[in-house]
């Protein structure tokens, strides 16, 4: 006998080349294309989820362990 999981929908999709990254204490969930992933600042935020939590992120989603001023400082230069 299986057991059937109710499927999960998120009420905030992403769309398609953008994906969603949780920042601060209070997680704020960030829409971000996936180009910023290409640049170094941004993979030197990547590298403190790294060190923070290693590649588990029980949220289900990646969080990024910084204020959510210093993301929109970092994000606002990659534009």
């Amino acid at each position: 006998m299986a057991i059937r999981l109710p499927r999960v929908v998120s009420a905030k999709k992403v769309p398609k080349g953008y994906f969603a990254v949780y920042v601060g204490e209070n997680l704020k969930r960030f829409v971000i294309p996936v180009s910023f992933l290409n640049q170094p600042s941004f993979q030197d935020l990547l590298a403190l989820s790294e060190e923070e939590f290693g590649y588990s992120h029980p949220t289900g989603g990646l969080r990024i362990p910084c204020d959510e001023d210093l993301f929109l400082d970092v994000t606002s230069r990659l534009n």
